[in-house]
């Protein structure tokens, strides 16, 4: 491959033109060479071999230099911006390897001493070399504006996931309230009225004094509930009207998980069923928060695994990783594991959470079919011994308690 403005040392003898095969060669060779200008920007693959293969033809059949040499440097721009690491590198070897064998192939008859081509040969390895570093540098700032996107664009994520977990969290606070007015409220009326409703033939006093006790908890009850609500009310109007996820929405979290850069794979084993809303949605909210964390604390390069079992009386969930587990700077949230075992043992389900045997990470969640019950079973960090054939069920081992604070509750 060895373009170049040398012709003029070849032309000073009008007895060097090609002439006979020679002329037919050249000719060719300025073919081959065209064809590569025109090939480099739709298909740059085939364009460098295409002057490579004219390269060599001009190495062994001819001597003449013609402007078509000039798609030699075009096409090791090309190479360098936007062909793979490991052509770049043979078109740079190129670069040193082809001006060295063209001289030494026709010097002779280009009856040029040692310091004239001592002369060319640097003439055309600066040259070259010029084109092959300016393609190599596009390419890197090329690369640095996409990870640059990449980084804005996983930033953006984040800051979006946290807006989402923070406003779940509060929701879920005003929840707990809201459960704890009511439930305390609705337990003073019942006993009342059942007081009332005895002693209203015997102590009318008493009775009435009950049933105004009854209206006054009943009022406060709707303040505070008003008040509550209002406060739910008052987040965006938008977001109400969207339908709750569930687990006909995995697939489009999978994507948006990578999306932001991080490689996740999903797998549905078993016979689907059509759970209740509850543990759809508790299905739903565990995956994301896993795979939230995954993101934040498993490292770079980490990739996730979703694996949905349908049982016959509970919905099983393993959400693993393969990153380190480090320590991530505490980000002032804490909610996320909290979430995640308020709403397992609202289901009267499991939650298992620590060290996958294998390495990474692994959330472990088992949800009955089942109404919800009422929250009192314990959602455990303990686990028991995995079954090494085939995909593994049960929790993953290890002192999940100790590890859930390394790792973060995010």
């Amino acid at each position: 491959m060895v373009p170049l403005p040398l012709l003029s040392a070849s032309q000073q003898n009008a007895a060097d033109a090609p002439t006979g095969h020679a002329w037919t060669w050249t000719w060719v060779v300025v073919a081959v060479f065209s064809l590569g200008a025109v090939l480099r920007r739709v298909y740059p693959r085939a364009a460098f071999l295409v002057v490579a293969l004219g390269g060599v033809g001009q190495l062994f059949f001819t001597e003449a230099i013609s402007a078509a040499s000039f798609a030699v440097p075009m096409v090791l721009y090309t190479t360098a911006k936007w062909g793979s690491r490991r052509r770049a590198r043979i078109a740079l070897v190129a670069v040193f390897v082809g001006p060295g064998l063209y001289f030494a192939r026709w010097g002779t008859n280009l009856e040029l001493n040692l310091r004239d081509g001592l002369f060319g040969y640097c003439f055309l390895v600066i040259s070259l070399g010029i084109a092959w570093v300016l393609g190599d540098s596009m390419r890197t700032r090329r690369a640095y504006y996409a990870e640059l996107e990449e980084r804005a664009a996983r930033l953006e994520f984040e800051r979006d996931q946290q807006a989402q977990i923070a406003a779940a969290a509060e929701r879920s606070r005003i929840a707990r309230e809201l459960h704890d007015v009511v439930a305390h409220n609705v337990s003073v009326i019942v006993v009342q009225a059942d007081g009332a409703g005895r002693a209203i033939g015997t102590a009318p006093d008493k009775a009435r004094e009950a049933l105004d006790t009854i209206a006054k908890t009943g009022r406060e009850a709707l303040v505070e509930m008003r008040r509550l609500l209002g406060v739910l009310r008052a987040e965006n109007e938008t977001e109400g009207m969207t339908p709750q996820p569930s687990l006909g929405h995995l697939d489009d979290l999978v994507a948006q998980v990578g999306r932001a850069g991080m490689s996740v794979g999903l797998t549905v084993e078993g016979v689907p069923i059509d759970p209740s809303r509850t543990v759809a949605l508790t299905a739903y909210r565990i995956i994301q928060e896993a795979l939230t964390n995954t993101r934040k604390h498993a490292g770079p390069q980490a990739t996730a695994k979703v694996l949905v079992r349908y049982l016959e009386q509970a919905l099983e969930l393993r959400i693993g990783d393969d990153g380190r587990g480090a320590q991530a700077p505490g980000d002032g949230m804490g909610h996320g594991l909290i979430g995640m075992r308020e709403r397992v043992a609202m289901l009267d389900g499991r939650l298992d959470i620590g060290p996958d045997p294998d390495g990474g990470w692994m959330v472990y969640a088992l949800l009955p079919y089942g109404t919800v019950g009422s929250g009192s079973r314990a959602v455990t960090a303990a686990s028991t011994p995995a079954r090494r054939s085939g995909a593994r069920t049960g929790p993953p081992r290890g002192d999940g308690a100790a590890i859930r604070m390394r790792r973060g509750d995010a």
